[in-house]
């Protein structure tokens, strides 16, 4: 393993941070999240344009970069720093690889392009709080997450020949400006039930979109209301496998998605820490910088220490995906553990001046515990980990 980047790697990392330095400063991101939409599109359409970063991952065939995993977690670590909303992850990260994997060839050929190119964002609506296990993050994504029925959810029938979707989705990432939506429902009653994963247009009849308070704002979502909406099934409508198929593939996408999460993390955690050391070397006490005090010097070491394994596991986990080894998860564990301790020492390290709402260090506490709700918690992340391991399994010694 070359642990070293190439030069395109840096020129995408560098590229990106300046210009999200230029677009993406304090005021400019908490004026995009209050518009609508919750992110800047002029913003999102020169992160298409200069980068190619919605297509970043996918093929040159559909107007993809062509790049890998890697490369989409080098950008998620920038975007991370500057904790900029945009429709990147719900829709580089968590829909245009499943379009990839399940999509005919009419599918990919008439949606990647769009995606590719910034004109076409899209979000992936999974019912309730269930994204991780839908992702096999945090628990296995046997089909029962789905709902349907009386369980909620969504429920897809058949009608004069279509697929129809009734039910609600709360917590959709970016669900409320998305112009496309792949929507898992549940379908086949309860001796026959399965998956399924639908093509739903963002502005299908009967089609209700309502953009909901989050805690973290920096990550707007949305509750999706379905009431009998047409829709199309993602992939060939041929039994009797195509049910495995989808959650197959989103088995396989919750590895990528984690390490691409896991760096997103580090970065945010990375400029938490950066601003928390700036500012005790500026703010004096007893005639001297607090940066100066051991103590505080400890503390910050820690933070540093932390910050920096997890960095490592996140690049590690990034190359692990495309060499069949899947360590996202604990990587995105070991980062969000370090964004929480990094978010939470900044605030404490400020002092007051840290619980202030005009003060940016509780965007970054919020995107922690954000994270850990959707994506998380830690502790369930490590220990599904352990469990696909059989790291607790008896073992037979032979005496």
């Amino acid at each position: 393993m070359d642990a070293s980047f190439t030069p395109e790697q840096d020129e995408i990392r560098r590229t990106l941070r300046e210009l999200l330095r230029r677009r993406c400063t304090s005021e400019q991101l908490r004026a995009a999240l209050d518009t609508p939409a919750g992110h800047d599109p002029a913003l999102w359409s020169a992160l298409a344009e200069r980068l190619g970063l919605p297509g970043l991952a996918l093929p040159e065939a559909y107007g993809g970069v062509g790049c890998s995993a890697t490369e989409l977690a080098l950008a998620a670590e920038e975007t991370g720093r500057a904790l900029a909303p945009s429709p990147m992850i719900p829709t580089a990260v968590l829909t245009a690889p499943l379009l990839l994997a399940l999509g005919t060839a009419a599918q990919r050929a008439e949606l990647l392009p769009r995606i590719a190119s910034g004109h076409l964002t899209a979000a992936l609506a999974v019912p309730g709080p269930h994204l991780a296990t839908a992702l096999a993050l945090t628990g296995d994504n046997a089909g029962d997450w789905a709902g349907g029925g009386r369980a909620g959810g969504v429920q897809a029938r058949r009608s004069d020949g279509d697929w129809r979707l009734y039910g609600e989705v709360d917590q959709v990432l970016d669900g409320h400006s998305a112009g496309l939506l792949v929507v898992a429902a549940h379908t086949g009653g309860f001796a026959r039930s399965r998956t399924l994963l639908f093509l739903v247009p963002g502005d299908a009849a009967g089609l209700t979109r309502v953009r909901q308070t989050a805690l973290d704002a920096t990550r707007p979502r949305a509750r999706i209301q379905l009431r009998d909406v047409r829709a199309e099934l993602l992939g060939a409508d041929q039994p009797p496998v195509i049910d495995a198929h989808a959650l197959d593939a989103l088995a396989a996408l919750g590895d990528t998605a984690a390490a691409v999460l896991a760096a997103e993390a580090v970065g945010a955690a990375d400029r938490a820490l950066e601003r928390t050391v700036e500012h005790v070397g500026q703010r004096e006490q007893f005639g001297r910088p607090i940066g100066s005090f051991q103590a505080v010097k400890h503390r910050l070491a820690d933070v540093y220490v932390q910050v920096q394994a997890a960095r490592s596991a996140a690049y590690y986990a990034a190359w692990a995906t495309s060499h069949g080894e899947r360590v996202g998860r604990l990587a995105l564990a070991q980062a969000l553990e370090a964004l929480r301790t990094a978010a939470a020492e900044g605030i404490q390290l400020h002092g007051g001046l840290g619980f202030t709402w005009e003060h940016d260090a509780h965007l970054y506490f919020k995107r922690a515990a954000g994270d850990e709700l959707l994506f998380g918690p830690v502790h369930r992340l490590r220990a599904q980990a352990a469990e696909a391991a059989r790291l607790f399994e008896p073992v037979e010694v032979a005496v």
